[in-house]
């Protein structure tokens, strides 16, 4: 496995975005996108965990507008601080870019998947609904159903232009099952295929490892391998 950070180009400079490349040539490309703490150690293991599979990975660090590009575990308030600096369009040029060097790469968008946690877990969704990518997979994505105003908008009656697979843990206090129930009713009608599976002893963050309160082990596992298996069946 190869790994690097190389600059990419957006509307606002360059942005840094971890690559990850498998030894063996990769049939597929992957996007992975960050929780609210940044382009960090855990994102860019994910990354090569995807290398592992046989993916070409990349991690764009969509914090690249703000002086610090890692927030600490732990410092929420940092962390939603650094959630306001960052607006649907300018997250879309960031995943753009991201895109644009996969194509370079060789990749056509139809074996291009994208992979969130968090925060990134909105912006998986965001970018299905908008980009005819190969397919997408959210971990644990809050603000689809309700926004977050004003500062992000719902997204539930958006129009889904890639397959997307849904993970939530039931334990999570910023995603009511509710919510979770009412996205599954709103997919029904996408004319891609979708997925929501939940977890009834996970709660927010249950794929972090570096956070021992939040992760959950039984159900990163069966994440893992049902991300896996999306991505094996939708980007071929």
């Amino acid at each position: 496995m190869r790994t690097r950070t190389v600059p990419a180009a957006t509307p606002d400079g360059p942005m840094p975005l971890y690559e990850a490349i498998p030894d063996r040539s990769p049939h597929a490309a992957v996007v992975v996108i960050q929780e609210a703490y940044g382009v960090n150690d855990y994102i860019e293991r994910v990354a090569r965990d995807l290398a592992d599979a046989g993916y070409h990975a990349v991690a764009p660090h969509l914090f690249h507008r703000s002086d610090e590009t890692i927030v600490p575990y732990g410092d929420m308030q940092k962390a939603v601080e650094m959630i306001m600096t960052l607006s649907d369009e300018t997250v879309l040029d960031d995943v753009d870019a991201a895109l644009g060097h996969l194509r370079d790469a060789g990749f056509g968008d139809p074996s291009i998947g994208i992979v969130g946690f968090c925060m990134g877990g909105r912006i998986t969704f965001l970018t299905c609904t908008r980009r005819a990518i190969g397919a997408g997979v959210g971990f644990y994505g809050g603000a689809i159903v309700t926004g977050w105003p004003p500062k992000l908008a719902a997204l539930i009656d958006e129009t889904l232009q890639a397959p997307w697979l849904g993970l939530f843990g039931d334990q999570d206090p910023s995603i009511p099952v509710e919510h979770v129930e009412q996205l599954r009713d709103a997919l029904k009608s996408a004319p891609v295929e979708t997925e929501i599976v939940r977890y009834p002893d996970a709660g927010h963050g249950f794929h972090s490892e570096p956070r021992p309160a939040s992760y959950v082990p039984e159900a990163a596992a069966d994440a893992w391998s049902r991300t896996l298996d999306w991505f094996g069946k939708h980007l071929g």
